[in-house]
């Protein structure tokens, strides 16, 4: 998925600080992360023989020091130009049990791109007692919906949403604040099991331009993928 703008900054910011870097072996790797604030953080690698932590976890303990909460972007860059790195498997485990809602830049052969960290790191062991607090992401255009009461589904395809309380963080939006809201439910269904009562569709809202859309956030979604009905709402503040 290509970088929002606020996930170019991430990257930015880590590649920026990965060029400051070469002068001292025991730091070679630099990372950057946002919070749901809009923050972005940084850190570098210590390496060491004992097996010293990369960037990736330092930037995580960095963000947690100033009480930064779930963090939504996280990118590493090598010193002497690089590049971005992906995570190792051991990061990948990390920002999976602390952070499962993060966007993880990797880099590809014609540019970086953000891969949810469920992708990954498919198919593996969640450690339920590290107590993540939960992201569910918005584009940024739904935002007076949700706020205001008048959108309380959404329907989700390969992520991970569990039940619980979240936060509702909109995308690359500078104006709002993210909103403190709950999950209630998580149903799945086939694409072709969705109807207008289901999705909670207007009067005369199409559930065929539904699809459409949906199709369209993910493109790579197969024609008969099982989605996840989302039912959340607001907490009182």
């Amino acid at each position: 998925m290509e970088p929002l703008l606020s996930e170019r900054r991430v990257i930015d910011a880590a590649e920026a600080m990965a060029q400051t870097l070469g002068q001292d072996p025991n730091h070679t790797v630099a990372a950057a992360a946002m919070d749901t604030s809009g923050r972005i953080h940084t850190a570098v690698n210590v390496h060491h023989f004992t097996g010293g932590p990369c960037a990736e976890l330092v930037v995580l303990g960095a963000a947690a020091a100033v009480n930064a909460g779930p963090l939504v972007a996280i990118a590493a860059a090598g010193d002497d130009g690089r590049g971005l790195v992906p995570p190792c498997g051991r990061c990948r485990q990390v920002i999976l049990d602390l952070h499962p809602d993060a966007m993880v830049a990797v880099p590809t052969a014609s540019a970086a791109e953000m891969r949810q960290i469920v992708e990954l790191l498919p198919d593996t062991y969640f450690f339920p007692d590290s107590r993540a607090t939960r992201v569910l992401r918005f584009n940024k255009r739904y935002y007076d919906a949700v706020a205001n009461g008048e959108k309380t589904p959404t329907v989700r395809w390969g992520e991970r949403v569990a039940v619980g309380q979240a936060i509702f963080y909109f995308e690359d939006d500078e104006e709002h604040a993210s909103l403190n809201g709950e999950i209630r439910a998580v149903n799945r269904f086939r694409l072709d099991e969705l109807t207008a009562e289901r999705l909670r569709l207007p009067d005369g809202g199409s559930t065929e331009g539904y699809l459409d859309a949906l199709c369209q956030h993910y493109p790579q979604m197969p024609h008969d993928a099982a989605v996840d009905v989302v039912d959340f709402s607001l907490l009182s503040s």
